[in-house]
């Protein structure tokens, strides 16, 4: 291809990221804002631009460890070519809609994993697959809803200890102002996490491009991904609202607080320590440990088992996706 062709190749791609990343927001602004708005604190237009706004602001507090991983620690970036970006960000992004049409609250993260996967191996075979990298990302499928539910769990127990002497009312008045802070602290955690992912996509195909090294991500990658995040989660995602906020349990602002600071916790320590984690599992659990508090018929297990089953099917179903996409993109361009 000729220089110019390369060039248009490059943005195109680059633009088909941000589109994720947008897509990312969108469909994962439920995680964010379903329990601020399931208990009345905030009216949906006001939850998303509290919650698109505390997404930016993460770009001041967390250091690009998420970012390094997905960019060089799933698979060999020798290997990444226009090709595999081109099939894991079309493979990620078909399932996103998939389950966005349907209202399952799947996750964008391991979509997007699962779509870079499928792309290599259709590629290559399974020799440039990181593997401490992959079965990080894979434990903490399982570890980080268990962390949210026993957290969110656990605050839920002692804020109810701390407030017996207290009436409904008078604790429901308080705890609809510090939903605000912790919504905020959730909303910072979904940022830390989610749009870093998208930024390890560009970074390795700046590097596959040659434009950019493996030990410098562009700051311009980085202010484009939080944007396109932050307008994502604007525009929402209703259809998941009413599953994470209405239909797994019903939440009062006491439950919403907590389901809110157990889940910002874990995000926080999952990006502290650079490991890519689905913000739909990290609240879905917290929800699910707030009601298992009350007691367990509480907690819908239908309906969290059918969200369970999206979670197994994520990484195959983008992968797959992901694969035939790979090989139509080879023939197309």
């Amino acid at each position: 291809m000729d220089a110019g062709t390369v060039t248009l190749t490059l943005a195109m791609l680059i633009v088909i990221a941000l589109v994720f990343d947008f897509m990312n927001g969108f469909h994962d602004a439920a995680n964010s804002i379903a329990t601020i708005v399931s208990t009345g604190v905030l009216k949906p237009y006001q939850a998303v631009m509290w919650a698109a706004f505390f997404n930016f602001i993460a770009i001041a507090l967390f250091e690009l460890k998420v970012a390094a991983t997905v960019g060089k620690g799933i698979v060999e970036p020798g290997v990444v070519d226009n090709y595999v970006i081109f099939g894991a960000l079309i493979g990620a992004i078909a399932w996103n809609v998939i389950t966005w049409y349907y209202g399952i609250p799947s996750s964008s993260s391991h979509a997007l994993i699962g779509g870079m996967v499928g792309a290599v191996i259709a590629k290559a075979g399974t020799g440039p697959l990181l593997g401490p990298g992959i079965t990080k990302t894979s434990v903490f499928i399982v570890v980080a809803p268990v962390l949210g539910m026993l957290l969110a769990g656990l605050l839920t127990v002692a804020v109810s200890w701390i407030c017996r002497r207290r009436t409904q009312r008078i604790t429901d008045r308080w705890f609809r102002k510090l939903q605000l802070l912790s919504s905020a602290l959730y909303s910072i955690g979904h940022g830390s996490n989610d749009a870093q992912k998208t930024m390890g996509i560009i970074w390795l195909l700046l590097i596959s491009a040659g434009l950019t090294s493996s030990g410098h991500l562009p700051y311009w990658v980085v202010i484009c991904c939080y944007i396109a995040m932050g307008l994502g989660t604007l525009f929402g995602g209703w259809r998941i609202v009413k599953t994470m906020g209405q239909r797994i349990t019903k939440l009062k602002p006491v439950g919403g607080f907590a389901a809110e600071t157990g889940g910002a916790i874990s995000l926080f320590l999952a990006a502290s320590f650079g490991i890519p984690v689905s913000t739909t599992h990290t609240i879905t659990g917290a929800i699910i440990g707030v009601g298992s508090t009350r007691r367990v018929r509480a907690v819908r297990w239908g309906v969290a088992g059918n969200v369970v089953i999206a979670w197994v099917l994520t990484i195959p179903a983008a992968a797959l996706i992901a694969a035939a996409a790979w090989w139509l993109g080879r023939r197309l361009f």
